[in-house]
């Protein structure tokens, strides 16, 4: 994950989880225990305080034996302690819609040929997609615009994404109509052809899409 982008947001000051909290040595003791308080950081829930608790049980830990890290591990899985509990449950909740935009972002191109997606996720996740997106359109523009936080992820050239904020006048902000209704009828022609009618399960598509992902699914439409 770009680490960085959660250090700034170009232009207006945008104030992104995850700054506050000093989460090196916790990166070096075990990068499960790194990730579960970051992810759960970037919830924006209220659970900052067993956020702290977690990271410091897990260092403290570390300090006891000869092993750091397998002390470091054990402690930051030990799901009988309160706080590790909530990290973790928390974290698992922001890992799963992180894995969900990976597959059910979709992209139309705008008049500048800049790729765009919309989304509005329950939580501040757009840095932990940087990475994938941009192996994914190498060299092509892109941007995701989360309309919930009002800013945009945004990548040209194939260089570093970056955080910035939506206004009107951004390029990322905007799509063209005409184009966006041809690639969406588009998706939606591919997506009928490769249908099957007879193993169509309501049910499992409603647990692995819920619905209110489906504004920005245009086969949903």
């Amino acid at each position: 994950m770009q680490m960085y982008l959660f250090d700034e947001c170009e232009g207006e000051q945008y104030e992104a989880p995850g700054k506050a909290l000093d989460l090196t040595r916790l990166f070096e003791l075990s990068i499960d225990a790194f990730y579960a308080a970051l992810y759960a950081e970037m919830s924006e829930l209220p659970v900052k305080a067993e956020i702290e608790r977690f990271v410091e049980k897990v260092v403290k830990a570390s300090a006891q034996g000869k092993d750091a890290r397998a002390a470091a591990a054990r402690a930051a899985t030990d799901r009988g302690d309160p706080d590790v509990f909530v990290v973790l449950g928390v974290a698992d909740k922001v890992r799963t819609e992180i894995h969900r935009l990976t597959g059910f972002l979709r992209f139309n191109p705008d008049s500048e040929g800049v790729y765009i997606a919309r989304c509005a996720p329950d939580y501040f996740i757009l840095p932990a997609l940087a990475e994938h997106f941009t192996q994914r359109f190498g060299e092509a523009a892109w941007a995701i615009i989360d309309e919930k936080r009002g800013v945009s992820l945004y990548c040209e050239n194939g260089g570093p994404a970056k955080l910035v904020p939506v206004s009107n006048s951004d390029p990322s902000a905007r799509t063209e109509k005409i184009a966006e209704d041809f690639w969406e009828e588009l998706w939606r022609l591919h997506h009928r052809l490769l249908s099957n009618k007879a193993r169509e399960n309501p049910s499992l598509q409603r647990q692995l899409m819920p619905k209110r992902y489906h504004k920005y699914l245009p086969e949903m439409k």
